[in-house]
């Protein structure tokens, strides 16, 4: 992935270097270099979107939420400001089924809070991601976590029950 989001220009014999294989096995996996590029958004989102239950059952609603935020979260944007570049070339333009993705996670999360007495009711999850997109301008040779969990406290405070 660093190979994907670090450089400008995007090899598949860089990739391969990187992964310590041929560039024959990278080819016969991803003809293109778009389509890595594409397989590795979706992994990430996926993995990002699939770690939400196992934080509930291992985590209070509250605590799940601000380890999302600041541990997954802040990690997915903070690399995806380097990979967009990239998706650009690809010509992808599902976007808007990522953020579906995303907002459906943090439904779940908003849910139990909300079950948990911990959040209104009437928080809406695609208004808390969009609150959530400052992450984006977090610098990765920063002190990301410190930054994003300002950026939550200040949103849980907005989203707090009375």
């Amino acid at each position: 992935m660093a190979a994907l989001t670090e450089d400008e220009e995007l090899s598949l014999n860089a990739v391969a270097k990187r992964a310590g294989v041929g560039v024959g096995t990278v080819y016969r996996h991803f003809p293109t270099p778009e389509a890595l590029v594409l397989a590795a958004y979706e992994h990430e989102t996926k993995e990002l979107v699939e770690v939400v239950p196992a934080l509930l059952q291992r985590h209070e609603a509250p605590e799940a939420f601000r380890l999302w935020v600041t541990e997954h979260l802040a990690q997915y944007m903070t690399t995806k400001r380097g990979l967009a570049r990239a998706l650009q070339a690809a010509g992808s333009d599902d976007h808007a089924g990522v953020f579906d993705e995303i907002a459906r996670a943090v439904a779940i999360l908003i849910a139990a809070n909300v079950t948990a007495g911990a959040i209104r009711a009437d928080v809406e999850p695609r208004t808390v991601l969009r609150a959530l997109s400052g992450l984006i301008m977090l610098k990765t040779d920063g002190d990301r976590r410190t930054e994003s969990v300002k950026l939550v406290d200040l949103l849980w405070q907005g989203m707090q029950a009375n």
